[in-house]
């Protein structure tokens, strides 16, 4: 597991107290919780617009670049001339 540590005012400080102890968490616990929620509301946000994006232009990408290659290298041939 890794650590973080960081500084923060008095009064962030007294408010994630606040927050934990209605939570009837200790403070490092509820900021591990906090911390691990944001991270994935971040992740899935990025997945989700990732989808939706693949979606809307997936069409014009293989219009103009043909079909995702299937197993190759990652590399297309000819691609010199694309500009």
């Amino acid at each position: 597991m890794k650590q973080l540590n960081l500084r923060i005012d008095e009064e962030t400080h007294e408010a994630l107290e606040q927050r934990a102890e209605a939570a009837g968490m200790s403070l490092p616990d509820y900021a591990r919780k906090v911390l691990a929620e944001e991270a994935d509301e971040r992740r899935e946000r990025f997945l989700t617009a990732a989808a939706h994006f693949s979606q809307v232009w997936a069409p014009a990408f293989e219009a103009e670049f043909g079909p995702y290659p299937q197993g190759g290298s990652g590399h297309r041939s000819g691609t010199a001339d694309a500009a």
